[in-house]
């Protein structure tokens, strides 16, 4: 093999292995709601930021964690387009869109539900696009 032929299988190797990133999809859908457009999981459920989170950290955890379901990111996925991954205090992972942590809330029955957009005095707010 030549240097040239080397240095192209080099470039081709590197540029392969970008594009699953790339072309990965984001994390949430977006739906349809009675407040215009948001952010849904992959089931067409609701998410919702909360005002308490700080500085791309979660502070739902225990009982809020239970009425606020995150949204989990698993091993192999990988940050873009305003995504972002957090590590929990539990060390599990969860997405963040535009540094806030994403959460479903446990009394949203079916897609479109909003039941938890102001819930808490107000701290409980839709995720949209």
């Amino acid at each position: 093999m030549t240097t040239s032929s080397i240095r192209f299988a080099l470039t081709l190797a590197a540029s392969l292995a970008i594009i699953p990133a790339a072309l990965a999809a984001p994390p949430t859908k977006t739906g349809k709601s009675d407040k215009g457009m948001v952010l849904t999981d992959a089931k067409g459920m609701t998410l919702y930021t909360f005002d308490k989170d700080a500085d791309g950290k979660s502070a739902c955890n225990g009982p809020c964690a239970t009425n606020w379901p995150v949204l989990k990111a698993e091993a192999g996925d990988a940050a873009g387009d305003g995504y972002t991954i957090i590590t929990r205090d539990d060390g599990s992972r969860q997405w963040a869109y535009k540094g806030k942590p994403l959460y479903t809330f446990a009394k949203d029955q079916k897609p479109g539900d909003i039941t938890g957009d102001g819930f808490l005095n107000g701290a409980w707010h839709l995720a949209m696009p």
